[in-house]
Protein backbone atom coordinates (compact mmCIF):
# COMPACT_ATOMS: atom_id res chain seq x y z
CA UNK A 1 0.00 0.00 0.00
CA UNK A 2 1.47 3.86 -0.96
CA UNK A 3 0.45 4.96 2.57
CA UNK A 4 4.21 4.38 3.20
CA UNK A 5 5.54 7.47 1.75
CA UNK A 6 3.68 9.26 4.04
CA UNK A 7 6.49 10.34 6.98
CA UNK A 8 8.23 13.06 7.85
CA UNK A 9 11.41 15.22 6.07
CA UNK A 10 14.37 16.50 8.15
CA UNK A 11 14.47 19.98 8.12
CA UNK A 12 16.99 21.04 5.27
CA UNK A 13 18.43 24.38 4.58
CA UNK A 14 18.39 24.20 0.58
CA UNK A 15 15.32 25.03 -1.44
CA UNK A 16 15.83 22.69 -3.94
CA UNK A 17 17.09 18.89 -3.98
CA UNK A 18 18.99 16.74 -7.09
CA UNK A 19 17.10 13.77 -7.59
CA UNK A 20 20.02 11.44 -5.72
CA UNK A 21 19.12 13.74 -2.73
CA UNK A 22 14.97 13.15 -3.16
CA UNK A 23 16.15 9.60 -3.36
CA UNK A 24 17.93 9.83 -0.52
CA UNK A 25 15.46 11.26 1.75
CA UNK A 26 12.53 9.54 0.37
CA UNK A 27 14.64 6.00 1.19
CA UNK A 28 15.52 7.67 4.93
CA UNK A 29 11.74 7.87 5.53
CA UNK A 30 10.30 4.43 4.19
CA UNK A 31 12.48 3.19 6.67
CA UNK A 32 11.13 5.11 9.28
CA UNK A 33 7.72 3.68 8.46
CA UNK A 34 8.78 0.11 7.72
CA UNK A 35 11.81 0.09 9.67
CA UNK A 36 12.54 -1.98 13.09
CA UNK A 37 10.65 0.85 15.23
CA UNK A 38 7.26 1.25 12.75
CA UNK A 39 5.24 4.15 12.70
CA UNK A 40 1.38 4.87 12.78
CA UNK A 41 -1.07 7.75 11.39
CA UNK A 42 -4.49 8.98 11.12
CA UNK A 43 -5.39 9.11 7.18
CA UNK A 44 -8.57 10.34 4.98
CA UNK A 45 -9.12 9.83 1.41
CA UNK A 46 -11.58 10.63 -0.67
CA UNK A 47 -11.80 9.35 -4.14
CA UNK A 48 -15.07 10.96 -5.55
CA UNK A 49 -17.69 8.61 -6.37
CA UNK A 50 -14.99 5.95 -6.26
CA UNK A 51 -13.84 5.05 -2.61
CA UNK A 52 -14.32 7.59 0.85
CA UNK A 53 -12.75 6.27 4.06
CA UNK A 54 -10.36 7.58 6.85
CA UNK A 55 -8.89 5.45 9.69
CA UNK A 56 -5.72 4.56 11.40
CA UNK A 57 -3.31 2.67 10.34
CA UNK A 58 0.31 1.10 11.71
CA UNK A 59 3.60 -0.58 9.91
CA UNK A 60 6.63 -2.13 10.81
CA UNK A 61 8.56 -3.85 8.08
CA UNK A 62 6.24 -6.37 6.51
CA UNK A 63 3.87 -5.99 8.84
CA UNK A 64 0.28 -3.98 8.68
CA UNK A 65 -2.91 -3.37 10.79
CA UNK A 66 -5.37 -0.64 10.17
CA UNK A 67 -9.13 0.65 11.64
CA UNK A 68 -11.67 1.93 9.85
CA UNK A 69 -15.37 2.63 10.05
CA UNK A 70 -16.09 -0.93 8.16
CA UNK A 71 -12.90 -2.75 9.07
CA UNK A 72 -10.17 -4.18 10.96
CA UNK A 73 -7.43 -5.26 9.20
CA UNK A 74 -3.81 -7.12 10.77
CA UNK A 75 -0.81 -8.50 8.71
CA UNK A 76 1.75 -10.45 10.83
CA UNK A 77 3.72 -10.81 7.66
CA UNK A 78 2.28 -14.20 6.49
CA UNK A 79 -1.42 -14.08 7.00
CA UNK A 80 -4.11 -11.09 5.89
CA UNK A 81 -6.90 -11.01 8.36
CA UNK A 82 -9.85 -8.42 7.77
CA UNK A 83 -12.48 -8.10 10.39
CA UNK A 84 -15.57 -7.02 8.15
CA UNK A 85 -17.78 -5.68 11.34
CA UNK A 86 -21.39 -5.37 10.01
CA UNK A 87 -21.28 -8.86 8.76
CA UNK A 88 -19.80 -10.30 11.76
CA UNK A 89 -17.38 -11.95 9.43
CA UNK A 90 -13.68 -12.85 9.41
CA UNK A 91 -11.91 -13.51 6.29
CA UNK A 92 -8.29 -14.42 5.81
CA UNK A 93 -6.23 -14.14 2.76
CA UNK A 94 -1.95 -14.67 2.33
CA UNK A 95 -0.08 -11.47 2.74
CA UNK A 96 1.40 -10.95 -0.45
CA UNK A 97 -2.18 -11.30 -2.34
CA UNK A 98 -3.44 -9.21 -4.22
CA UNK A 99 -7.11 -10.29 -3.58
CA UNK A 100 -7.49 -9.02 -0.27
CA UNK A 101 -7.51 -5.20 -0.97
CA UNK A 102 -9.45 -4.19 -4.33
CA UNK A 103 -8.43 -1.05 -3.74
CA UNK A 104 -5.04 -0.98 -1.82
CA UNK A 105 -3.81 -3.54 -4.60
CA UNK A 106 -4.48 -0.34 -7.06
CA UNK A 107 -1.98 1.74 -5.15
CA UNK A 108 0.99 -0.85 -5.46
CA UNK A 109 4.48 0.88 -5.44
CA UNK A 110 8.13 -0.53 -5.42
CA UNK A 111 10.65 2.62 -4.79
CA UNK A 112 12.87 1.83 -7.72
CA UNK A 113 10.42 1.99 -10.22
CA UNK A 114 10.15 5.99 -9.61
CA UNK A 115 12.14 9.05 -10.31
CA UNK A 116 12.65 11.68 -7.21
CA UNK A 117 12.46 14.87 -7.24
CA UNK A 118 12.13 17.46 -4.03
CA UNK A 119 11.28 20.82 -3.78
CA UNK A 120 10.73 23.60 -0.78
CA UNK A 121 7.35 25.74 -1.28
CA UNK A 122 5.01 27.65 1.44
CA UNK A 123 6.57 26.12 4.69
CA UNK A 124 6.50 22.80 2.91
CA UNK A 125 8.74 20.42 1.97
CA UNK A 126 7.22 18.70 -1.41
CA UNK A 127 9.08 15.28 -3.10
CA UNK A 128 7.89 14.56 -6.38
CA UNK A 129 7.58 10.89 -7.42
CA UNK A 130 6.92 9.70 -11.20
CA UNK A 131 6.68 6.45 -12.46
CA UNK A 132 9.23 5.18 -14.88
CA UNK A 133 7.69 4.13 -18.67
CA UNK A 134 5.60 0.96 -18.01
CA UNK A 135 4.96 0.73 -14.37
CA UNK A 136 1.44 -0.17 -13.21
CA UNK A 137 -0.31 1.12 -10.13
CA UNK A 138 0.77 4.55 -8.72
CA UNK A 139 1.95 6.86 -11.52
CA UNK A 140 2.67 9.92 -9.67
CA UNK A 141 2.72 11.06 -6.19
CA UNK A 142 3.60 14.54 -4.53
CA UNK A 143 3.97 14.17 -0.72
CA UNK A 144 3.60 17.28 1.04
CA UNK A 145 5.67 18.10 4.92
CA UNK A 146 5.15 20.57 7.16
CA UNK A 147 8.71 22.28 7.56
CA UNK A 148 8.92 23.22 10.79
CA UNK A 149 8.00 19.62 12.01
CA UNK A 150 9.29 17.90 9.44
CA UNK A 151 5.96 15.49 9.46
CA UNK A 152 3.37 14.54 6.74
CA UNK A 153 -0.03 16.43 5.94
CA UNK A 154 -0.84 15.38 2.72
CA UNK A 155 -0.18 13.24 -0.62
CA UNK A 156 -1.91 13.69 -3.71
CA UNK A 157 -1.56 10.86 -5.33
CA UNK A 158 -2.48 9.11 -9.61
CA UNK A 159 -3.75 6.09 -9.84
CA UNK A 160 -5.03 5.40 -13.69
CA UNK A 161 -7.34 8.08 -14.50
CA UNK A 162 -7.89 9.93 -11.22
CA UNK A 163 -6.25 11.41 -8.31
CA UNK A 164 -6.66 11.88 -4.90
CA UNK A 165 -5.59 13.44 -1.77
CA UNK A 166 -4.91 11.60 1.13
CA UNK A 167 -4.99 13.42 4.29
CA UNK A 168 -2.60 12.69 7.02
CA UNK A 169 -2.84 13.61 10.63
CA UNK A 170 -1.28 12.00 14.55
CA UNK A 171 2.04 10.94 12.75
CA UNK A 172 4.12 9.05 15.36
CA UNK A 173 7.45 6.90 15.04
CA UNK A 174 8.41 4.25 17.02
CA UNK A 175 7.35 2.07 19.64
CA UNK A 176 5.41 -0.21 17.50
CA UNK A 177 4.87 -3.32 19.11
CA UNK A 178 4.75 -6.64 17.55
CA UNK A 179 1.57 -7.98 19.40
CA UNK A 180 -0.40 -5.41 17.46
CA UNK A 181 -0.49 -7.19 14.53
CA UNK A 182 -1.30 -10.58 15.82
CA UNK A 183 -4.96 -11.16 14.83
CA UNK A 184 -6.34 -11.98 18.68
CA UNK A 185 -8.83 -14.77 17.00
CA UNK A 186 -10.13 -15.55 20.71
CA UNK A 187 -12.18 -12.48 20.72
CA UNK A 188 -14.01 -13.40 17.30
CA UNK A 189 -14.47 -17.05 17.97
CA UNK A 190 -18.02 -16.67 17.10
CA UNK A 191 -17.38 -14.99 13.55
CA UNK A 192 -18.07 -16.70 10.27
CA UNK A 193 -14.57 -17.49 9.04
CA UNK A 194 -13.42 -17.18 5.53
CA UNK A 195 -9.95 -18.80 4.45
CA UNK A 196 -8.82 -17.77 1.40
CA UNK A 197 -5.47 -18.98 1.84
CA UNK A 198 -3.50 -20.88 -0.68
Amino acid sequence: MFLCVLTGLTVYAQRTFTPAQARSLFDEKYDMVFGDEGATLHYAVNIIGIYKTEGTIWYKKEKSKFIDEKYVAWNDGTTYTRLERKKNTVVMYDSDDPERDKYASKFSFFPDNYTYSAREEKGQYVITIKAKKGVKGVKEAHVYINKQTGYPEAVRVKVLFFSTTIKITDFHHGNISDDLFVFPREMYADYLFVDNRR
